[in-house]
């Protein structure tokens, strides 16, 4: 089954806005990713160290259907974040093929940010600008049951 939820992004203040959420919603937080976790990224220059301690993926589940996620946006990236249209529709899909499908047909006409490719953190994922203005990001759970 494909889900849909909502990724927000932040000035640096991530983990302030998802303790907040976390105390109107409950429950706990299944993972929180810093950017010092992530490996080195071919093309991309090393954050500063500033940066490293900010929050470079968060979850929070809302509902047995909704997780709301978000990350802090490097400095670097800030000047797209502007409150109030500082989300993307993030879709969960099961296999590659749907989420190659849905990402090729969203995409055509926009503006590909992350080609889909498999990740550090275990997904098949990518993002992208459609020609709309509206955000997305595919994601496939890469595991024992999808190849």
């Amino acid at each position: 089954m494909t889900t849909v939820n909502i990724y927000l992004a932040f000035k640096g203040n991530c983990m302030e806005a998802f303790n907040f959420y976390k105390s109107v919603f409950g429950g706990e937080f299944p993972y929180i990713g810093k950017f010092s976790d992530m490996p080195p990224q071919e093309g991309m220059p090393p954050l500063p160290e500033s940066e490293l301690d900010k929050i470079m993926h968060i979850s929070l589940p809302i509902s047995k259907e909704t997780v709301l996620m978000g990350s802090d946006t490097p400095e670097s990236f800030r000047q797209n974040i502007v409150v109030g249209n500082n989300f993307s529709i993030s879709i969960n899909t099961e296999t590659i093929e749907e989420a190659d499908r849905i990402f090729g047909e969203l995409s055509d006409g926009g503006k590909v940010t992350m080609p889909m490719d498999k990740t550090f953190w275990g997904a098949y994922f990518g993002m992208f600008t459609d020609k709309f203005g509206v955000s997305w990001m595919i994601n496939v759970d890469l595991d024992d049951k999808v190849k």
